[in-house]
């Protein structure tokens, strides 16, 4: 086995390492917006689920230099509200396009054609075009960091309302993953769908 140090690295270094590590990782793909009316669309794929009561979902947004310059951050410290997206493979292009460095006065959804469809209880629309959308509300926010050095925002969201295509949902509160087909990240641009699904029933029996 290799062994790497992590300390002995820059963080540049180990975002790369660890990126690469930790695979496949689901990818949010978030609507907010600003107070101007602009919405904005990003995808995040240092995110996942935290829990059902409260019905949480967590994502990592990354600063630069120490400061909150993400429009999404941004938006969603200020206004407390945002929609989480689940995506599949046919809106791979349009995602990637979203990640561009657009100005705050430009809507990402309007760049890469998507269509914004209202939210049942919150302001921030969503996008027609997933399968999937969550309308969350800020729950909690945390900067991460050490030595009072911060270069990320966790953002903890609450799910207060689901969206899903009648495709997707099946009975009893069920997901059916092959209809979604959900993009996975990988490591830099790089990305994984669902291939062969496995089934294994987790073990009762502890004689």
């Amino acid at each position: 086995m290799i062994q790497i140090d992590p300390n002995q690295l820059d963080s540049k270094e180990n975002y790369k390492l660890l990126s690469g590590c930790v695979i496949p990782r689901p990818i949010a793909f978030v609507t907010s917006e600003n107070e101007n009316g602009v919405v904005n669309a990003a995808p995040f794929s240092f995110f996942n689920m935290l829990g059902s009561n409260p019905l949480l979902i967590a994502i990592s947004v990354g600063r630069v230099d120490g400061e909150i310059t993400k429009h999404t951050a941004k938006n969603i410290l200020s206004q407390k509200e945002f929609v989480v997206h689940i995506v599949d493979v046919d809106m791979l292009e349009q995602m990637n396009q979203t990640a561009a460095p657009y100005k705050e006065h430009i809507s990402e959804v309007e760049r890469a054609n998507l269509t914004t469809v209202p939210s049942t209880h919150i302001s921030v629309p969503g996008i027609k075009e997933c399968k999937v959308r969550l309308e969350c509300e800020l729950f909690e926010h945390m900067p991460l960091g050490e030595n009072g050095e911060y270069n990320n925002d966790l953002i903890l969201g609450k799910v207060i309302q689901y969206h899903i295509d009648e495709n997707v949902y099946q009975e009893n509160y069920k997901i059916d993953a092959e209809s979604l087909n959900p993009l996975a990240r990988l490591a830099g641009p790089n990305y994984a769908t669902l291939s062969e699904p496995l089934f294994l029933e987790r073990p009762t029996d502890t004689e």
